[in-house]
């Protein structure tokens, strides 16, 4: 009878390089089919949380023209225009760069937009922003509410 020290037969302890090679792939292919996942994932929380900000951003302004009659006054990019700098206006959030890059900006009066909010130099992919406008507004960036106004600008426009 063999005691729980002794060596199986054969003399053999451990695996071989074979079996620790087939364990190597195994976690190759499986980390090979999570990473593609994970890149998704990310994107999409990406697109929800600038999604989400634009939609925030926008309350704010409409309820500083409902309240006060006129939009604010134009702002530099990342600079909160006067009169929003309440609780309401996540100032932290529009003087950091975007989720898609770039600074959020208040225009009033530029590029032919009466009035909106728009990210520059941002860097994502056309895909991505066409994504972004599915979620809010018709899925084109040359139509519609949410617009790619020049190569490196897209403006969420609250006056047409």
């Amino acid at each position: 009878m063999n005691s729980p020290q002794s060596r199986p037969p054969g003399g053999r302890t451990g695996f071989t390089l074979v079996e620790i090679m087939i364990v190597v792939l195994i976690i190759g292919l499986l980390a090979a089919l999570a990473l593609p996942a994970f890149a998704r994932v990310q994107r999409t929380a990406r697109i929800d949380r600038f999604t989400n900000d634009v939609r925030v951003f926008a309350q704010a302004f409409d309820t500083y023209a409902t309240q006060n009659g006129k939009w604010p006054a134009n702002a530099g990019a990342g600079v909160v225009p006067p009169g929003l700098s309440n609780a309401d206006f996540k100032v932290s959030v529009w003087t950091a760069n975007t989720t898609i890059g770039g600074k959020w900006n208040w225009d009033l009066n530029i590029a032919g937009v009466p009035a909106g909010i728009s990210v520059s130099n941002f860097n994502v992919s056309d895909a991505e922003l066409q994504a972004i406008d599915a979620r809010i507004d018709d899925g084109d960036l040359t139509t519609g509410v949410f617009q790619k106004t020049q190569p490196t600008r897209v403006t969420y426009i609250l006056q047409q």
